[in-house]
């Protein structure tokens, strides 16, 4: 696609080396809502200009077609890139409406990795707040049987999940504890300072005693 004159501007701006994503969010708040210029910005293949993208997209042209190109088009970058984006495209964009909400709840067992790690950071997301959800036994069966056989970036998103599951629904925590121990995911990784680690077990007491759970 042949860049207008607008979007040569904002991605040569995106390109200076010292871009942070604070500077992205600035660069969104001031420009509004505007799928054309996002879809764009998006066919550039560049990593900042696509994170823009996604925040002045309008969700209502998200089609599941659409939302196939966009996931399809990540797995053009690095394993980092490629999950910052996806993350990015989730949280500001296809939690935000009922419609591509039902659509991540179709993804549990799609053929597409990224996919389901949505499906699954979703589930997570919906619980780290300690609102009530149904199906965690569901949930939390699946992940037992799955987990050790999923793809990394899956792994991680599913592990999040039963953590929020053993931190605020006491009658499962002994077996996301349990699950945690025989995976043994994420046991003595290092974290940032003020970061829980994601072993299971050192996740759920830490989360669970923060809240007095």
């Amino acid at each position: 696609m042949d860049l207008s004159r607008r979007a040569q501007i904002i991605l040569a701006k995106l390109q200076d080396h010292n871009t942070k994503l604070g500077d992205i969010r600035i660069i969104a708040k001031d420009l509004k809502k505007d799928h054309e210029l996002a879809m764009e910005l998006w066919s550039s293949n560049f990593f900042f200009a696509q994170q823009l993208a996604i925040l002045i997209m309008d969700k209502k042209y998200l089609s599941e077609d659409v939302i196939d190109k966009l996931i399809n088009d990540m797995n053009r970058h690095s394993e980092k890139e490629k999950l910052q984006l996806v993350d990015w495209l989730m949280a500001n964009q296809l939690t935000k409406d009922k419609k591509t909400i039902a659509v991540i709840e179709l993804w549990k067992d799609s053929p597409n990795s990224l996919k389901r790690r949505i499906y699954w950071y979703y589930q997570a997301r919906l619980r780290w707040m300690g609102k009530p959800q149904a199906g965690s036994e569901i949930l939390l069966s699946a992940i037992e049987k799955q987990i050790e056989n999923e793809e990394p970036h899956v792994q991680w998103a599913m592990n999040f999940t039963a953590g929020w599951i053993g931190v605020y629904e006491k009658n499962y925590r002994n077996r996301c504890i349990a699950l945690g121990e025989k995976t043994g995911l994420y046991k003595g990784k290092m974290v940032s300072k003020g970061c829980t680690p994601e072993y299971l077990p050192e996740f759920i007491a830490i989360e669970s005693n923060k809240r007095n759970l």
